[in-house]
């Protein structure tokens, strides 16, 4: 799994900036599956940054509190060579973190991993090589590379034999159903 520091800075009490936290807070795993911390997370846009508590413990769902974003190192290993294992894991990780739009049968024939967020998700390719897989195509990212994604479809698919790291933040958007009614 990965090896990061978590860096937090803010005002001391003298108002001087200091580190104020270290080390990630707030992880989660499943071994052969994924790895990921939540680096941050708000509840708010603008970020209210008086708040002095770590943020990054108040979320446990995939997507950021409504109005807010969050900051996530996510981890994943090379794909299952089970497929219904990792279908079935996948699954269960929806539960856990309370996805909202549920794959169709489609989607996971796909990818076990397909999924779609109400989200805007600026995320960097830190370490390793990953597909990213959406509806209709695939691109290989490797380190340095970016995606923006706008609310739809997607899934990570790791065909390397090492481990790809991926960092980003998600930020809460208009779902694109909304925007097709109006």
């Amino acid at each position: 799994m990965a090896k990061l520091k978590r860096y937090v800075v803010g005002p001391r009490d003298d108002g001087r900036s200091a580190v104020l936290m270290t080390d990630a807070t707030n992880v989660q795993e499943s071994a052969g599956f994924f790895w990921r911390a939540t680096l941050w997370s708000t509840r708010e846009v603008p970020v209210d940054n008086s708040i002095a508590a770590d943020r990054g413990l108040d979320l446990k769902s995939r997507e950021p509190f409504p109005g807010g974003m969050l900051f996530r190192a996510l981890e994943i290993p090379p794909d299952a060579k089970d497929q219904d294992a990792h279908r079935k894991r996948l699954l269960e990780l929806n539960v856990e973190v309370e996805q909202k739009h549920a794959p169709s049968d489609e989607d996971l024939r796909r990818h076990p991993s397909m999924h779609r967020t109400d989200t805007l998700d600026c995320i960097v390719c830190v370490k390793g090589e990953i597909y990213l897989v959406t509806d209709v195509e695939e691109v290989l990212m490797t380190a340095g590379d970016t995606v923006v994604i706008r609310g739809t479809n997607h899934a990570w698919s790791n065909r390397s034999s090492e481990p790809a790291l991926l960092v980003g933040c998600m930020i809460d958007a208009v779902p694109l159903e909304a925007e097709k009614s109006t």
